[in-house]
């Protein structure tokens, strides 16, 4: 064979031979009956490692593995290739250096013309490249498929072109409530609400993904169970390698938690952005309502004085007592804004709330007209509640007032009163025990954005000049002050309720019998006094100069503490009132200089709201602006009334 020169002049023998040694990515060689080796070509050399000399006239089980012979696995090869015409399979083989190799094998047997078994043919190919590839393959989707089963927080599987579940991952079952066979095979449609179905949404949600490559969104999803969750869906559309659409892959966490927590933040902001709105509003009104005052205690002590001048019987008296009333209802007003601001001052005391209301009930029927009824429910035994009693008054006759014109065609308004735990308002509830005053009507109601804004302040439901918008927020402050709460319900067509929860009274407090009867031993409207008049409002320091000398008094002026003090250093003085925020020095400094060095010398502070901490000159009464004479001269007789033996300066008002 090795004389031929071209193939067209090889035998057909010659030909099969060369082309049998050419293989070299084969190992092709064949076997007698029993399984020797008779033949070897380069392929076979080429990964087996024997030549032809080592292994012809060898049996073939050499190539086989331990385990595989022990089996009888080459003598299985032999008789399956015999008996059925083939025998195919892959499996490790040995090489001669004891190395294994995975190898695809064919075993043909080999007949002459009358069928008689001659031997064998066997095809061996060297696979093990193909198989790492296939192992590799095979550990990577391994552990893709563990890594989706792993995945419990999400709800991860897969949807063929119409919409079926076609695998299901644990977070699925987790999420969902259904179990693998429970849904593969069925429409992903289930999983979304009634209303979301009947918009079209799951069809949308695939179209969208086989448009785009992606569908995402937030919605409300229904568990096995008919719970809804809020749920984070994501639908990516898969295709083949030609593009074809051949499914779509469905991921879906559960973001209830995030929701809500979202919801409490916004809530949470949208409460902080609320307070501060009202800190700020309050400061404002807080401010106003003093610069307002300070104007109408001069208006009203002007008034006062200008009616004293006039005879009887003057025409201009009705106007002087107009502008009087018009001057009073402002005062009234200031009293609501610092109120709602909670920077009035308030003499809390034990209140018996059945004995007030019934107190009031000639004057709540008086206001309230004709048309309506007022009826009242207290229990037999009430505890009493720490307010400022006016205060509270001025709070209920406003309640009512707003029960009265929510019933325009007139109508019921209920009083009632019980004990109970305060209601939490976005929090816990405040410990301690608390009574709650109600004022219930059967009027129009509020519908859910009129109760939101219902205690903001200069709010108000009422036409043009019917309603200042202070009332509600006047309650409010009361009740924040009091450490309690205003809590209003109602519904459109049903009616209110406003509840003026109050804590109860720890220590019941009462007028003590020796020092009542001694102040009434005392004789009020004395000697007339040199009185130092400090405020560095002109102002107001000129009305209330005219206040002290029309009732006898000397008056003295300063525009400032130290003015005061160069005053007191030249001059004898009984009594000094004074402003408390004045520029570089307070009143309350300026007490402790009196205090200190005319120990003899009673002090009033005056002012228009209630800035005063607790702890400055504790106990001492106080003197509100904007006053009237009388009340002016009722501070000094009951001051002079109270007068130790020893020298103590008194304090009236905070500003």
């Amino acid at each position: 064979m090795a004389g031929v020169e071209r193939l067209e002049e090889a035998t057909e023998e010659e030909r099969f031979r060369l082309l049998i040694n050419a293989v070299t990515d084969y190992a092709i060689y064949m076997l007698d009956t029993n399984g020797v080796v008779v033949s070897w070509n380069p392929g076979a050399e080429r990964f087996k490692g024997y030549t032809a000399e080592d292994i012809i006239g060898q049996h073939f089980s050499r190539f086989y593995t331990e385990e595989d012979r022990a089996t009888g696995l080459p003598e299985r090869a032999l008789w399956m290739a015999d008996k059925k015409g083939r025998f195919e399979a892959e499996g490790w083989r040995v090489r001669k250096d004891g190395t294994r190799f995975w190898a695809h094998v064919i075993v043909d047997p080999i007949r002459n013309t009358s069928g008689k078994l001659l031997g064998y043919a066997k095809i061996t190919r060297d696979l093990s490249e193909h198989k790492q590839t296939q192992e590799a393959l095979r550990q990577s989707e391994e552990r893709f498929r563990l890594l989706v089963q792993g995945v419990t927080d999400y709800a991860i599987y897969m949807l063929d072109r119409d919409g079926y579940v076609t695998n299901w991952n644990s977070g699925a079952e987790r999420i969902k409530g259904y179990a693998p066979d429970e849904i593969i095979g069925q429409h992903f449609s289930r999983f979304y609400t009634e209303e979301d179905r009947a918009a079209g949404l799951p069809a949308h949600g695939l179209a969208t993904a086989a448009r785009e490559g992606r569908f995402e969104r937030e919605g409300w999803r229904v568990r096995k169970d008919g719970t809804r969750f809020w749920a984070h869906v994501i639908i990516d559309a898969i295709r083949d390698d030609n593009g074809e659409l051949v499914g779509f892959a469905k991921i879906t966490r559960d973001v209830t938690e995030r929701r809500e927590a979202q919801k409490a933040l916004e809530k949470a902001r949208e409460a902080f952005f609320q307070a501060q709105k009202m800190e700020a509003i309050g400061k404002l009104t807080g401010g106003v309502a003093h610069d307002f005052n300070n104007l109408l205690a001069a208006i009203l002590g002007s008034l006062d004085l200008a009616r004293k001048r006039l005879p009887a019987d003057s025409d201009v008296l009705r106007f002087i007592d107009n502008a009087i009333m018009a001057a009073e209802r402002g005062a009234t007003l200031t009293q609501r804004m610092l109120a709602f601001a909670r920077r009035q001052e308030l003499k809390l005391e034990a209140v018996d709330l059945s004995a007030l209301v019934h107190g009031m009930a000639d004057l709540l029927q008086r206001t309230l007209g004709s048309n309506i009824t007022v009826e009242a429910r207290f229990p037999l035994m009430l505890a009493r509640v720490l307010t400022d009693p006016m205060q509270l008054e001025l709070a209920l006759l406003n309640l009512a007032v707003n029960a009265r014109d929510a019933m325009p065609g007139g109508g019921r308004i209920t009083i009632s009163a019980r004990e109970g735990q305060l209601p939490a308002d976005g929090g816990e509830s405040q410990d301690g025990r608390f009574v709650c005053l109600a004022v219930a009507d059967e009027g129009e109601g509020m519908d859910e954005q009129t109760l939101a804004q219902a205690i903001e302040p200069f709010f108000t439901t009422k036409g043009i000049g019917k309603g200042t918008g202070l009332g509600l927020p006047m309650v409010h402050g009361l009740a924040e002050q009091c450490g309690g709460r205003l809590v209003l319900k109602s519904r459109k067509g049903e009616g209110t309720t406003a509840e003026l929860w109050l804590p109860v009274a720890k220590v019941e407090t009462s007028a003590d019998p020796e020092d009542a009867s001694a102040a009434g031993q005392v004789p009020r409207g004395g000697r007339a006094l040199t009185v130092l008049a400090v405020d560095d409002d002109n102002l107001v320091l000129a009305y209330t100069a005219a206040l002290l000398q029309d009732l006898g008094h000397q008056v003295l002026e300063a525009t400032s503490a130290k003015e005061a003090l160069g005053i007191l250093e030249r001059n004898a003085v009984d009594l000094v009132i004074t402003d408390y925020l004045m520029p570089e020095t307070k009143g309350t400094e300026l007490l402790t200089e009196v205090q200190k060095n005319w120990p003899g010398t009673l002090v009033m502070i005056a002012t228009g709201y209630a800035e005063l901490q607790p702890n400055e000159a504790p106990g001492v009464p106080r003197l509100h602006k904007p006053f009237r004479q009388e009340q002016l001269a009722k501070a000094i007789d009951d001051a002079m009334a109270h007068r130790p033996a020893t020298a103590q300066v008194l304090k009236f008002g905070s500003r």
